[in-house]
């Protein structure tokens, strides 16, 4: 018996059809939500990434801005843009795609967008927020990680939870929200000792390491629901997740497939959030 695949463009399409909805709804009382882009240099996978956004805002109604600024731009010049940007009442959400060039201090983006405007989640304000399980946005990859559980009606009340990853994007987050769900939760990392069985524990595993099918089946308890956050090259140079799919496939409950599970729902957890953004910045209650 093969997975149940976990389709995320599908799921997609309904949440951005919902959000359609809203803003159209928010349009009519005058209020028209929008996200503006800020693109630093050129690495080819963010310029991937701005023109799925762009793809996206046009899909739900919201409108966009995009700023693409060559390699050399100052750290100076970014931060005079945001400052513009947070006092702009016709922008809702501010992203600044990384990762940025070297010289430019990605930290100090971060903390220089509006609370308000920061659809990322990145600012350590909203993190903060999460962690305390009172917030406005959450980060969109283990946002769209929740949705998808939600749409399978994989609660994680009571269940084992183990997430591959530690970063401040998506490990760390997504452990909370799992934890919020009152998930028990368990964050493996590269000094996790055991790290095969920590993995076969899990009714829930959540892989975001970045390392091309790390997990295998000997790593997935029977039945499990596994989500594949990675976005990674194989050998072929075809795109690939952190879950080695074939394998897993014939043991996992539930499976996300890489391209096609969790990274359309990234995206639309963006426009949710920008969505979000314009009604706070009016005083439109949910």
């Amino acid at each position: 018996m093969s997975a149940i695949r976990m389709d995320g463009k599908m799921v997609s399409a309904k949440v951005r059809g919902s959000i359609l909805a809203e803003v159209e709804a928010l349009k009519a009382q005058g209020v028209r939500p929008g996200l503006a882009v800020i693109l630093v240099g050129d690495d080819p996978a963010s310029k991937v990434y701005v023109r799925n956004k762009e793809r996206a805002c046009e899909e739900c109604g919201i409108y966009s801005e995009k700023y693409a600024l060559p390699a050399e731009t100052t750290q100076e010049e970014v931060l005079a843009l945001i400052d513009k940007l947070n006092k702009d009442p016709n922008i809702s959400g501010i992203l600044c795609q990384m990762p940025v060039p070297k010289h430019i201090d990605a930290d100090a983006i971060i903390d220089a967008i509006d609370v308000t405007k920061d659809v990322d989640a990145f600012h350590p304000v909203n993190v903060g927020k999460i962690m305390i399980g009172d917030f406005d946005f959450l980060p969109c990859t283990p946002a769209g990680v929740m949705e998808l559980l939600d749409e399978y009606g994989i609660d994680p009340k009571g269940k084992e939870c183990v997430v591959i990853g530690r970063s401040n994007i998506v490990g760390k987050p997504q452990a909370m929200l799992l934890l919020h769900r009152h998930g028990t939760v368990t964050i493996c990392h590269s000094r996790t000792a055991n790290l095969k069985e920590v993995c076969a524990r899990a009714d829930i595993l959540v892989a975001a390491v970045g390392k091309a099918k790390f997990v295998t089946a000997d790593m997935v308890k029977e039945g499990a629901a596994v989500i594949d956050v990675g976005m990674n090259r194989d050998e072929n140079g075809k795109l690939c997740g952190d879950v080695c799919f074939d394998e897993v496939n014939e043991k996992a409950g539930y499976l996300t497939p890489v391209p096609g599970g969790v990274g359309p729902m990234t995206i639309t957890m963006l426009m949710k959030n920008t969505l979000k953004a314009a009604k706070l910045q009016h005083g439109i209650a949910d």
